[in-house]
Parts: C-alpha cells; structure tokens; sequence
C-alpha cells in the first residue's frame, strides 16, 4: 500500500509541486524574469499577408502575455519593444543578457507563396534538412535595414546558410530548456486551441543566438492563409494565443523551481524508485520502448554514472546533428514514469519521455491513444 501511494505522488509530482512549493513566491527571492520580444516595429513591417501587418500583430500579442504574466507573484516583465519603435535585431537578445534573465520569448507570424498554415515554435539550432532555413532567412533579413550592418554583423550574411549555421552552437547550453518552454508552448496551442501542430524545430535565428538564458521564437500562424490570417489578426485570436503562450511560462517555471526543490532536497531514493517499479501494475505497449532524454548535445560523452549525476543505463544515440542521451528503456509506460521522476529528481528537470516503435522515434501522444497496445 506504501508503495502504490508512492507511485501516484510520483505520477502527479509535477500538478502538486505548484502547491508544495510556496516560496518560489517569496518577495525576497530574486524575481523570475522574463524578456518578450515582438519581432520587427516601426520602418519594418514583418510580413503583410492579406493585408494584415505583422509587426502590429505581435505587439499585441506581447502585450497581452505580458500583461498576464506580471498578474503571477514574483514575475517581472522586460520588454523589447511596447510600441511601434524599430528595435536593431543585435540589440533584442542583449536586452535579455543585462536584466539576467531566466527566458527570452521572442515572437512573430509566419509567411508563405502557398496556403502553408499551422503553428511552430523554434529554438536555436541546426536544420541539416534545410526546411527551417526559409524562416530563419526570412527572420533575419531585417538585418539589411539597419545603419552599417556590415560593421555590426561582421559579414553575417541572412541569406547564406553557411553564415546561418555558423549560429547554431551559441545557445547550445540552454537547448534542454529551449525546447522544453517550446513543448509547452506548441501543446497548448495544439491540445487547447486546434491548431494544425507544425512541431517544434530548430533553426538558426540571429534574434536567439546572442542571448544567455533558454530563448524561443514563436511563429503564431500564416497571415498568407485564407482562414488562419484572419484568425491570428482577430481580436479573439490574438487573446486567446497570448493566454496560451503565458501559461506555457508559467508552467515552465513551476517545473523548474520543483526540479530545483528535489534535485536539492532529495525525497525518493533509488531504492524506493526501484521498489515502486517492481510492485506497480505494469501498462506494457506492445513493441514500442519508451526512454527518457536527459539532453542533446554536439558534444559525444561517454554515457558513464559519472557524466550524469550518478544515472546508470544511460545510452547515446547521434540523431542529425546532435547526440541525444537517454535514461531507461522499457515498454512499460507506468516504469517509465517513474524513472523521468527521479531523472528530474536527478537535477535533469527538462527530462521528458520519447517512445520508439521498430526502432523509429514516433510521438509519444500517438502511442498513448493508440487501441493497439
């Protein structure tokens, strides 16, 4: 009975650390801060898609998910821009870098020759296949507006991908986070408003590649589709993507204040995780095997305890561009649980589970509505 309490505490660890944990509210604490950017402003419009003007549309936006954000204790809101002012693309990430920021948000609406439509938010990094170049491209020649930008970006070059990749590592440290905050960002506008989910990717952006902190971009739709540009130019749209955008930060930061809390004050052992795992009922998916990712990486560790504070059977596997490392390998979903609990425990709090089918990395949401288990 002890143990079966234990694995539903750790089932719903993450919904009741909010209420454990009150003093991440705490006036003394240094406030969570938070930089939101509203890409383009005053002699750069962004995109005009049907007419609508991109830069106005994200202003808003912004606005509003601040706004929300500063309702929460011990939230402060820094913004780029709060009016239709141009702000120089090498001067928005350094806005994040002084206040000491613990994310940079930056967001626009998307653009296309065809009816591409649906909602994608990015995090710094390589895109071998290409597909994401188009949009950085697109984001990053607003460099060519400013005064002396030859001096300022070195020869940074928007439109050569050789320049475009010479970004990609700058904000390798934060990528865990990065594509965490975007997760909950993408599902909430997938799962809670039926957006056509266009996934979270990688791409290099000049806008994220100087700033210090985990930092996404957020395209919010195609203002050149017939139904989505007016839907990300109307007033209930606009409302209702800025509600999901700030909660995907408020839930970021529970989640990292309630790995921090654990991964300092240890309160399940190993023992207790492996006991839990042999006493809980087992819910096996057939010929799928579920893993943890720690992190991703260009860098190739030796998956050793030693390298990841103390975790045995951690594999490595290059997948693109980068070496994923994983905790576990299991086809039971509740064992799996159980070991992202305690990797987060672990002090890996973006730790999340993946599911692989023969061998190929499928969604994890497929997975569990699937009949065929």
């Amino acid at each position: 009975m002890q143990t079966k309490r234990l694995f539903i505490f750790l089932l719903f660890l993450g919904i009741l650390g909010f209420f454990s944990f009150s003093n991440i509210n705490n006036p003394a604490q240094k406030p969570f801060i938070v930089v939101l950017d509203a890409g383009h402003g005053g002699k750069d419009p962004g995109n005009k898609g049907n007419g609508f003007i991109e830069k106005d549309i994200v202003l808003d936006v912004v606005l509003q998910v601040g706004a929300l954000l500063e309702k929460e204790p011990n939230f402060k809101v820094i913004y780029t821009r709060k009016t239709d002012v141009f702000i120089e693309l090498n001067e928005r990430g350094p806005v994040a870098n002084r206040a000491d920021a613990d994310l940079f948000v930056s967001i626009h609406c998307n653009s296309h020759n065809t009816q591409a439509y649906g909602a994608e938010t990015f995090v710094m990094g390589v895109d071998k296949s290409g597909k994401n170049l188009e949009t950085a491209k697109k984001e990053n020649e607003v460099i060519f507006l400013e005064d002396n930008y030859e001096e300022k970006y070195a020869g940074f070059n928007p439109n050569a991908p050789e320049s475009l990749i010479g970004l990609s590592l700058m904000q390798e440290e934060y990528l865990d986070q990065s594509i965490m905050l975007a997760g909950l960002i993408q599902n909430n506008f997938v799962n809670n408003l039926k957006r056509k989910d266009r996934s979270v990717k990688s791409a290099p952006f000049w806008v994220l590649h100087s700033s210090y902190m985990p930092s996404v971009l957020i395209e919010l739709g195609f203002l050149t589709h017939n139904t989505e540009g007016s839907y990300v130019n109307s007033k209930k749209g606009r409302k209702e993507m800025a509600q999901e955008i700030a909660n995907g930060i408020i839930s970021y930061r529970k989640n990292i204040a309630l790995a921090t809390n654990n991964a300092q004050n240890p309160i399940i052992t190993k023992e207790e995780i492996n006991e839990a795992i042999e006493t809980t009922e087992e819910k096996i998916y057939n010929e799928v095997v579920f893993k943890v990712q720690l992190a991703a990486s260009s860098k190739k560790l030796d998956p050793k305890p030693q390298n990841f504070k103390g975790l045995e059977d951690v594999t490595r596997n290059k997948e693109g561009n980068l070496y994923k490392y994983y905790y576990g390998d299991t086809s039971d979903y509740n064992k799996i649980q159980l070991l992202k609990t305690y990797a987060q425990e672990k002090g890996y709090p973006s730790a999340f589970v993946v599911a692989f089918k023969k061998g190929e990395k499928v969604k994890l949401s497929e997975i569990l509505t699937s009949e065929d288990q």
